[in-house]
């Protein structure tokens, strides 16, 4: 009976060093002789410890977990493509990439043993395994750029029919998947047991035909448990919580010290009420945490609007009491700057619309992608429309133009806020958490919600 203990998007669990140490206890506790650790991605990054470490922090988890295999989520390429190389190199997993190209058109990592398929023996049984990214990552992630990302339906396919011409074709057949909302539509097209997916931070557990799709959620919430010799032909999976575990003493020591080394205690403000930021808060319209990135945004460039993409604001414990620059980078661990835009008010109208991600295939269909600062905003979910929206007390005026302060990763994605656009920038201004900490150091953190986001026919 051969099971695969699964996680994906821990991300962010690395910067409480006793939350990872305890998935880690509760990995090690489900494993055993008849069952594989596997990942599917954003397990290097991002988050504070792993911007100090350059994603290398996970090495010490897969270590203490025995992970077998992993593949590359977005965030995996967050150093750029050699830095990703040089973890490949040391790690003591087996990547999976059967899409992803590297500058020159070859397999990426082809030189560091990165395999499209792998197959491995569990139980007694026989078990293939192909890894897939996300194809738009080039999009997602600037530092991907130079590389491509080919459609990972036919890349698995491939995979799949060089899996048959083998010797001894394996018995079950699971992707490794960091496609999202793609995982449906790979499961129609394959034939496969399991689809063990990620990059959407919400956990999932269904079927598709014949095929378990299942989602671990974020921040290590969860590690999912599928037996492959499921009831009806079909694998089944069970979610289970790390809380409760006995934290892995060396594990946890090791992340330990790394964040030690990176004195990052600085106290840049307090807050009275704890200011949650969980995934139900960062997209559910307007928050107090999103709010306090947008008006540090604005304040940095003395701009019309702030602009802050939930998807930006990574999850984790709330603040409470002390707010330290290593809670500001955990909020914001990324290494990019605030830029300044210029929007008419015509586009203008199109980003504040683009926050509720109408056209664009981004997470869960209720999500909400943005947080503004000196902007108020009508939704109305039924129509899908704009109802209305101004800067400061006035409506906008389409023909005038308006600065915008946001997140310089805004200006390359496709994903998000598509009207933003790199022939917007006018200016540019400090790392995002720097932005955050110099503000923070002047006006404190003690955002409120102020009605900047309505939302209607929910």
């Amino acid at each position: 009976m051969p099971r695969l203990l699964h996680y994906a998007d821990i991300e962010n669990v690395f910067d409480v060093p006793a939350r990872a140490a305890r998935l880690a206890a509760r990995i090690r506790a489900l494993d055993g002789p008849d069952a594989a650790v596997v990942a599917a991605g954003d397990t290097t990054a991002p988050g504070v410890l792993s911007l100090v470490a350059t994603g290398r922090q996970t090495i010490d988890f897969y270590a203490a977990t025995d992970t077998v295999f992993d593949t590359f989520g977005n965030h995996e390429f967050d150093y750029g493509p050699d830095a990703l190389r040089e973890l490949v190199a040391d790690a003591p997993v087996q990547f999976l990439s059967a899409n992803v190209r590297d500058e020159d058109g070859r397999p990426f990592g082809e030189a560091e043993d990165v395999a499209p398929w792998a197959i491995h023996q569990v139980d007694g049984s026989t078990v293939g395994f192909v890894g897939v990214t996300d194809p738009a990552t080039d999009s997602l992630n600037p530092m991907a750029a130079p590389l491509s990302f080919e459609d990972p339906t036919a890349a698995v396919q491939e995979a799949l029919a060089a899996m048959d011409r083998t010797t001894s074709p394996p018995a079950y057949r699971v992707v490794l998947s960091h496609l999202g909302g793609g995982d449906e539509a790979l499961a129609q097209a394959v034939d496969v047991d399991a689809i063990l997916g990620g990059h959407v931070h919400s956990r999932r557990n269904d079927r598709v035909d014949d095929t378990r799709l299942v989602r671990p959620g974020v921040n290590g919430e969860t590690v999912v448990e599928v037996d492959l010799d499921g009831s009806d032909g079909c694998a089944t999976a069970t979610h289970h919580e790390p809380d409760g575990a006995d934290p892995h003493g060396p594990l946890e020591a090791a992340l330990t010290e790394r964040m030690a080394a990176a004195d990052l205690g600085e106290v840049v403000g307090r807050v009275a009420e704890p200011i949650p930021r969980d995934s139900d808060t960062v997209h559910g319209g307007e928050c107090r945490v999103g709010n306090f990135v947008a008006d540090a945004f604005r304040w940095a460039h003395d701009a019309d609007v702030g602009l802050s993409n939930a998807g930006g604001l990574r999850q984790g414990d709330p603040w409470a009491g002390a707010v330290t620059k290593a809670d500001l980078i955990s909020l914001i661990p990324f290494e990019e700057p605030v830029v300044a835009t210029a929007v008419t008010g015509r586009e203008l109208r199109q980003v504040l619309r683009e926050m509720a991600a109408p056209d664009v295939d981004f997470g869960e269909d209720d999500w909400w992608h943005g947080h503004v600062s000196n902007a108020r905003v009508v939704w109305d979910a039924a129509t899908e429309s704009l109802v209305s929206a101004r800067v400061g007390r006035e409506p906008i005026d389409p023909t005038a133009e308006y600065t915008v302060a946001t997140s310089e990763y805004l200006l390359h994605s496709d994903h998000e806020f598509p009207t933003l656009e790199p022939r917007h920038r006018v200016g540019e201004g400090d790392i995002q958490y720097e932005v955050l900490a110099a503000f923070a150091r002047e006006h404190g953190v003690d955002p409120q919600v102020e009605g900047r986001i309505e939302r209607r026919g929910r």
